[in-house]
């Protein structure tokens, strides 16, 4: 007896040290971005902005072309790690891709867009979306907001992620973008493994009537999902600041994307929590982002649909968020806003379209 002991302790003692050293290793390798850092912009256009003009953006998490109506995700209820399979990735973001196409928006930001990831079968998706367009000419930045080796958990683990936020723009915004780091909620060891989130910022050259020049400064962001709240708080706050800022230099500002939060200024009463088991989004008060600035959301259509179980449109009892839309100066004109409905035939999220007025 006192042997097995001995050997169910030497064991336990070499499984400690091997995690203690995983975890080491990892440590040193985390990704620590520093707090502002340029982007390279893929690709030339020639497009140029003028005051008056009108355009349109259309912001969608595309949930890394894994989240189709057959997945669920261990982190919001359900089950699984890893729901399609390969072809079933390649599928999703083509279909994505051709519903862009087809959408033909000037501006384009996603979120949760793989470039390396087993998740979703090491496929460079901010590649293959960039590289398909033919009728719309796009220059690209992508920005990791997600980068580690190994994720350890659940089992089977997620394993290595490679993920980040992409815009899409047609107009000419010179060859560097700009990724900002937002602060992140969780202390080590949690932090190694957790997404390091961020705000990527581009600023497109805007001439105006008077012969000077402005810019329209573009942000693409997903905000924290998983923490009490103080994450989110704290995010949105350096958000405000940036819009704030770039508002008071005179720019035209729109910040759009996955806020994990529904807007205080959206009608969310068709969309009630159903369960307090599954995930829950955030609420933001609107009027944080101050007197200049509209927070838009439209509710006719939810953004997204919930992952505690595969998609059922049929059962009355579904969750439904409204937690994408756009964060907009009051020297830009909304003409139209709408959450197009594409059934989360490709995505847990629906993609939302904005077109806009440079007042």
């Amino acid at each position: 007896m006192a042997r097995f002991f001995k050997v169910v302790f030497e064991i336990v003692a070499i499984l400690i040290v091997l995690a203690a050293i995983f975890i080491g290793v990892l440590s040193v390798l985390e990704y620590n971005p520093a707090s502002s850092e340029p982007i390279d912009i893929e690709g030339k256009t020639t497009r140029t902005l003028a005051q008056g003009d009108t355009l349109s953006m259309v912001s969608w998490n595309i949930g890394y072309g894994g989240l189709s109506p057959e997945a669920d995700f261990f982190m919001d209820g359900g089950k699984s790690v890893q729901s399609v399979s390969e072809p079933g990735v390649l599928s999703n973001i083509s279909h994505i891709q051709a519903y862009l196409a087809e959408q033909a928006p000037d501006i384009i930001l996603l979120q949760e867009v793989d470039v390396d990831s087993a998740r979703s079968y090491n496929i460079n998706q901010s590649r293959m979306i960039s590289n398909s367009f033919e009728s719309n000419v796009y220059a690209s930045a992508f920005a990791y907001n997600f980068n580690v080796l190994f994720v350890p958990y659940p089992f089977p683990p997620i394993g290595k992620v490679n993920s980040g936020i992409l815009t899409l723009s047609a107009f000419d915004a010179g060859t560097k973008a700009e990724r900002i780091q937002l602060p992140c909620p969780f202390s080590w060891p949690v932090r190694v493994f957790n997404l390091k989130r961020c705000l990527l910022v581009e600023r497109l050259p805007v001439a105006t009537k008077d012969g000077t020049t402005k810019e329209l400064v573009v942000i693409n962001l997903h905000l924290e999902a998983f923490d009490d709240g103080a994450g989110k708080e704290a995010q949105t706050a350096q958000l405000v600041k940036l819009l704030q800022s770039e508002y008071e230099k005179g720019n035209y500002v729109i910040a759009g994307g996955d806020f994990n939060q529904t807007f205080s200024t959206a009608e969310t009463g068709a969309y009630p929590v159903q369960s307090e088991d599954i995930w829950q989004c955030g609420h933001l008060d609107a009027s944080v982002f101050g007197e200049h600035f509209s927070a838009v959301m439209d509710a006719a259509t939810p953004t997204c649909r919930s992952l505690d179980r595969p998609y059922d449109p049929t059962d009355e009892k579904f969750q439904y968020y409204m937690i994408d839309g756009f964060v907009v100066s009051d020297n830009i004109k909304i003409n139209n806003l709408k959450t197009l409905d594409t059934g989360f035939e490709y995505s847990d999220h629906n993609p939302v379209r904005i077109e806009i007025t440079l007042l």
